[in-house]
């Protein structure tokens, strides 16, 4: 089954045609959070690559969020276009998800981080079972040394809001004496690629996006912000 997946979660653009596991064609670049500007032509790029065009997919994957505002909307309503014109089923899956993949079989527990406010990330922790991916809790958003907390066992740590913050949160971890681990170079990125796997998994489950579809933001309340805000100005 042919399957469009993409990934705009982030500042790196990600877009890939699969059929099953294989991936016929990728195209990643770096759009500064352009995707409005380079999503079509990338989606133009890989069909090119592989040989293929729209009329040949039988299936969408699209992440959706947490992540860019902006990129968000631009992939999700790039996706739903899709799905009304050629009526194919649209898989949604949660970008925290997606990163999970990137480290699928993996031994030890995994979270993958992504970048939110200033100061803050998004995280989930993960463990791959015989059965499949299982989430450890819910996905979350806050400070740094909530991220240095949440974490009590040994854990694959990873992703861009990891390598944005990697210096203070190592400071955190070694002072809370949490036993982490560095996710190589190549899974650091949000990637088409996991999202096309995590997606067909998800349309073999029927598990499809209805049409009711929003980008997934997960956020604190202002209130929150603000009172950790004041208790740090009472430090």
């Amino acid at each position: 089954m042919k399957l469009l997946a993409v990934e705009t979660a982030t500042g790196c653009q990600s877009v890939a045609v699969m059929d099953g596991p294989n991936v016929l064609a990728r195209c990643d670049r770096d759009t500064a959070g352009h995707h409005a500007k380079y999503l079509i032509p990338s989606i133009d790029e890989v069909f090119r690559t592989a040989g293929c065009e729209i009329s040949d997919v039988r299936a969408l994957a699209v992440s959706i969020g947490p992540g860019s505002f902006t990129g968000l909307r631009v992939g999700l309503a790039t996706m739903m276009g899709f799905r009304m014109v050629r009526g194919l089923p649209l898989a949604a899956v949660p970008t925290l998800d997606a990163m999970a993949w990137n480290l699928r079989g993996s031994n030890e527990a995994i979270c993958p981080v992504l970048k939110s406010r200033a100061g803050e990330v998004y995280w989930a922790l993960y463990r791959w079972q015989e059965t499949g991916l299982i989430r450890i809790g819910e996905e979350q958003v806050g400070p740094l040394d909530k991220l240095a907390r949440a974490i009590t066992q040994p854990t694959i740590v990873y992703g861009e809001g990891w390598q944005a913050n990697r210096d203070e949160l190592q400071r955190l971890f070694d002072s809370f004496e949490v036993p982490v681990q560095e996710g190589a170079a190549d899974v650091m990125a949000a990637s088409a690629v996991s999202v096309g796997l995590a997606g067909a998994e998800k349309i073999r489950q029927k598990d499809i996006a209805g049409y009711g579809l929003s980008p997934r933001y997960i956020q604190r309340a202002e209130a929150e912000i603000m009172m950790d805000r004041r208790v740090a100005g009472t430090q």
